[in-house]
């Protein structure tokens, strides 16, 4: 397994690879007009093309081969608002962190999971944060191992259904 930076040659690899991965994950919690919607404004080519582009956000794929396994895409200076004070000054958000049906307990998330912690310190980030889904208790023990701390409730909206999300933070010194 390697990781490796996105380029823009990955988009399309990208797109379909976070589509199957929420699908898999969420995807029987949506009606399908959402879940459309949803992958139609956030998990499409020309979405991550435009990340993939753009200097405050990186993508790392873990990949065997030329088959992508897993993911990550953390951007700088992103913040919640919901957090309550004090907010962190120079938080990195973890937006994605997904890997492919049946490839969870080889180790991914936590490589790249580890690269994120190094990211946070090469851009000087005073904390990370993301949100987690909160019927999402492997993910959630996953964070927790990490030292991440629950510290607030947001929306997180597919489509024009609610989802109850954990905004997780962990501190840097």
């Amino acid at each position: 397994m390697d990781l490796r930076p996105a380029s823009l040659d990955d988009a399309p690899a990208l797109a379909a690879f976070a589509r199957d991965a929420f699908d898999a994950a969420f995807g029987h919690l949506y009606a399908p007009e959402d879940l459309a919607a949803f992958f139609a404004d956030y998990r499409s080519e020309a979405k991550y093309a435009a990340q993939i582009a753009d200097p405050s956000i990186k993508i790392m794929l873990a990949e065997e081969g030329s088959e992508i396994l897993a993911y990550v895409l953390v951007a700088m200076d992103e913040s919640f608002m919901e957090r309550p004070e004090p907010r962190p000054e120079r938080p990195l958000f973890l937006s994605q962190l997904y890997c492919a049906a049946g490839q969870t307990g080889r180790g991914l998330g936590a490589q790249l999971m580890q690269w994120v912690l190094d990211e946070a310190r090469r851009q000087d980030a005073d904390a990370i944060q993301l949100s987690v889904f909160s019927e999402n208790f492997g993910a959630q023990k996953f964070y927790a191992r990490r030292g991440f701390a629950h510290v607030a409730d947001i929306d997180f909206w597919v489509g024009s259904h609610r989802d109850n999300e954990f905004l997780y933070e962990l501190k840097l010194a």
